[in-house]
């Protein structure tokens, strides 16, 4: 069941891959293709990894997003429908790394439980 809750980390690594590959950038290709790997690796450092992994995806697909809807703008092509697809795609990626707060994960990956409950707290 963890597979179908990482799947959306998987996903943007594959796009992001994609977008490096069509770019001619095989070793980032390669890179983002590796990447989903570490999350077999069951350490508390993975999570924050995958996450700034995931925010530096997010801004590629920022800077892609501005740089082709300049250039479309330039060539006098539409850009809304541009610039919704690579909102989404940045969005969806940004948000992907937001699985690693639900409790599955946290316990797979043994991050943080969380504050104590304060009535089991002893007492000074």
């Amino acid at each position: 069941m963890n597979f179908l809750r990482l799947l959306p980390i998987l996903l943007s690594c594959l796009l992001l891959g994609a977008h490096f590959l069509r770019g001619g950038y095989t070793i980032m290709t390669m890179v983002c293709l590796a990447f989903p790997l570490l999350l077999l690796v069951r350490r508390p450092w993975v999570p924050p990894l995958m996450q700034l992994g995931m925010f530096l995806g997010s801004l590629v697909w920022i800077q892609t997003l501005l740089v082709q809807a300049s250039v479309r703008q330039a060539r006098g092509v539409p850009v809304t429908r541009y610039v919704a697809i690579m909102a989404g795609v940045t969005l969806f990626t940004g948000v992907s790394a937001l699985v690693f707060m639900l409790p599955s994960l946290r316990r797979r990956y043994g991050g943080k439980k969380g504050p104590r409950n304060m009535e089991s707290a002893p007492n000074p």
